[in-house]
């Protein structure tokens, strides 16, 4: 295949999955890493894609779901200053819901002594914590989704359904005033949506990149957020809609 149609065939990929990864691309094409990374500097070049370490993605789309592989090398710096500053907010012997986000990741990550109950539907959370001797850690049920790592659908949201929790840090997709906090997988929704309703605090985290966004699956409305951490300032008329929402802002960088 040319180089011209093989480009052609990497953008009609990446314009259906919003995302791939070099490996897919080099098993498809039987072609090096090195000729796929090259294709893909110049799709990136030409301002089609963002190139990221091991493959490459898209914002456009309401349906755009990242693989949890691709997601944990986007905006990184971002997403550690928010999971540092959530961390402050957990203290001894609280029960906290972490979602299958690469933040609530880095959370996992940055728990170190502190004795507590973690819930999470995600086997990377699982993974990091399961040699914490501080942490009970209690996995949810459900259908296990490769892309995300995490557990989904039916078993998962009655898993769910039979804790309350002090704390819960959700992520999510996009952030809209008009249309809320949304998603682009709409079963991650629906499991950040009952965590949101069983705990007594609800912590959304989220990098200045999804804000005035909207994804494909609603999880809530700004009534059931108590507070918003972001990593940058998101703008004076998000401050005045949040103060209105009785929604507090924690902002990593001021």
């Amino acid at each position: 295949m040319l180089p011209i149609a093989r480009k052609a065939k990497i953008k009609e990929i990446i314009a259906e999955k919003k995302n791939v990864t070099v490996a897919e691309l080099t098993q498809l094409f039987g072609l090096t890493e090195e000729t796929i990374r090259r294709d893909l500097k110049q799709l990136e070049q030409e301002g089609f894609l963002t190139r990221i370490y091991g493959g490459a993605y898209i914002n456009d789309g309401v349906l755009n779901d990242v693989d949890v592989n691709l997601r944990e090398h986007i905006y990184v710096e971002g997403k550690r200053k928010i999971a540092e500053k959530c961390v402050e907010f957990i203290q001894h012997g609280v029960s906290v819901f972490l979602d299958a986000s690469t933040t609530s990741l880095y959370i996992a990550r940055m728990l170190d002594n502190r004795r507590i109950t973690v819930v999470t539907n995600s086997i990377k959370i699982v993974n990091a914590l399961i040699d914490n001797p501080n942490v009970h850690l209690i996995a949810t049920g459900g259908s296990i989704s490769r892309s995300s790592m995490s557990a989904l659908g039916r078993g998962a949201l009655q898993s769910l359904g039979s804790y309350f929790f002090d704390l819960a840090f959700i992520s999510c997709r996009s952030l809209s005033r008009q249309h809320g906090v949304t998603d682009s997988n709409e079963q991650q929704a629906e499991v950040r949506r009952l965590a949101a309703e069983r705990a007594n605090r609800t912590y959304l985290v989220a990098d200045i990149t999804k804000f005035d966004r909207t994804s494909f699956a609603h999880i809530c409305g700004f009534d059931k957020i108590h507070t918003l951490v972001v990593d940058k300032p998101p703008g004076a008329e998000w401050r005045e809609f949040l103060q209105e929402q009785n929604v507090e802002l924690v902002e990593c960088e001021s």
